[in-house]
């Protein structure tokens, strides 16, 4: 009975002193957190704990009533920084409302495409039956007559379908409204940032916004871009790289050409390796993307504008022969003529828009100027001779195989195309896999 007695006490003695250890604890947690605040935020007692010398953390409250506003230190900017920071959104805003327009009319565009397409067909085609039903019917007048006014019909909105081409029209929206977005972003992007917002920023997403104004015009007529141009050229939507007036002197020692460069020296991510890489893309993509994007646009045109002369001039022929349909030796002919005339205008009239043509055309000069784009970003770095100067050159690279479909390794192959040996018939592969 004594050893149970003496285990009991024991075990009261132990878990009275854990509980004085667990009491002493907090005190001596927030003396340091005390003594740390100092004209801010302080910790108070409640007169009981501080008669009796508790340190309990019932004790402890936090006083709000010790904080000085003039202590927080709130970071601002200079008023001419705030202003450059809103015409910045202005800019963010006008290009999500541009891209929202852009994707509108493009859709609709794009409708015109089908409705239109069918319209002059089923007129062509009815105008065809009614002339070819007219010689054997007893009312020869009212069918030759409706063959007639559907077959001028027919010419007459095919010619304005040729002219403004709605698919190539839809094509330039879809375009117009990938690229708005992508302003919108990287005008997001630059107003997350931490730097601050400079003038040179809002100059340079107002030159964006001009160009891309400029290359996919919101009117129909007039500011319609022309769809059957004298000479193909790549499209452009971004502003021309202005020329700086004074150049800074070139840091000789900064540059590849200067005898204490070794091989294979780094300044900001470029090497000798990668300007004779950069210069070869440069080359091939001359040579052979552009080149072949240029060829096959102008083969598109000049079947489009043959297509579009054809079948207007079809459907009026047709109508011209509809008018002598039963008038002696002449009927025979004619109603034979206006037959074929008008499927020959449907068919035609089918090929160019059933196969968007106009879109086709659109997308080649859209593929001519991203490569168009690409080289002269690679021909502004390589014309600065101080390295420190241009863009990041690991940066560069990543971004030219990311457009390319291409790995960085992969672009390592077309060093040996920048040697003035090797011509550009010998060029073989094009530089770009993605498109």
């Amino acid at each position: 009975m004594a050893a149970v007695q003496a285990h009991h006490r024991l075990f009261l003695a132990s878990t009275c002193a854990g509980q004085q250890r667990r009491r002493l604890r907090p005190s001596r947690i927030a003396a340091p957190c005390r003594a740390a605040v100092s004209g801010g935020v302080r910790t108070a007692q409640s007169p009981s704990s501080s008669s009796s010398g508790s340190g309990s953390p019932s004790s402890l409250r936090l006083n709000l009533d010790w904080v000085d506003p003039r202590v927080v230190a709130v970071p601002t900017s200079s008023p001419g920084a705030q202003v450059e920071v809103e015409k910045l959104r202005a800019i963010a805003e006008a290009a999500a409302d541009r891209a929202e327009m852009h994707d509108i009319i493009g859709r609709q565009r794009d409708n015109w495409n089908h409705l239109l397409l069918h319209s002059n067909n089923s007129l062509a085609l009815a105008a065809s039956v009614m002339a070819a039903l007219a010689p054997a019917a007893p009312t020869v007048v009212a069918l030759k007559a409706s063959a007639g006014v559907l077959l001028a019909s027919a010419a007459v909105t095919m010619a304005a379908v040729n002219k403004i081409q709605p698919s190539q029209l839809a094509e330039e929206q879809r375009n117009a409204t990938r690229l708005w977005r992508q302003l919108e972003r990287d005008v997001r992007v630059t107003l997350a940032l931490a730097a601050p917002v400079t003038r040179a920023d809002v100059h340079d997403a107002m030159d964006r916004i001009l160009a891309l104004d400029a290359a996919y015009p919101l009117p129909l007529l007039p500011g319609m871009l022309d769809k059957f141009p004298k000479t193909v050229e790549p499209t452009r939507w971004w502003p021309k790289k202005k020329q700086q007036q004074q150049r800074a002197p070139v840091n000789k020692s900064n540059s590849f050409g200067s005898s204490s460069r070794r091989r294979g020296a780094r300044g900001n991510g470029w090497t000798p390796e990668l300007e004779e890489e950069m210069r070869g893309i440069l080359r091939v993509i001359k040579a052979k993307d552009e080149h072949q994007y240029i060829t096959v646009g102008k083969m598109v045109l000049g079947l489009n504008k043959g297509l579009a002369v054809a079948g207007p001039a079809l459907a009026g022929t047709a109508a011209v022969a509809a008018a002598f349909i039963g008038s002696g030796e002449a009927g025979a002919w004619a109603s034979g003529a206006a037959v074929l005339g008008g499927a020959l205008a449907a068919a035609a009239n089918t090929v160019e828009h059933g196969g968007q043509l106009g879109m086709v055309f659109e997308l080649l000069r859209n593929c001519a100027g991203f490569y168009r784009k690409m080289q002269e970003e690679i021909e502004a770095n390589l014309g600065e001779a101080d390295v420190e100067r241009r863009e990041d050159g690991e940066v560069l690279e990543t971004k030219v195989a990311l457009q390319l479909g291409r790995s960085t390794s992969e672009l390592k192959q077309f060093r040996r195309l920048a040697s003035p040996s090797f011509k550009d018939d010998d060029v073989k592969d094009f530089a770009g896999k993605l498109f």
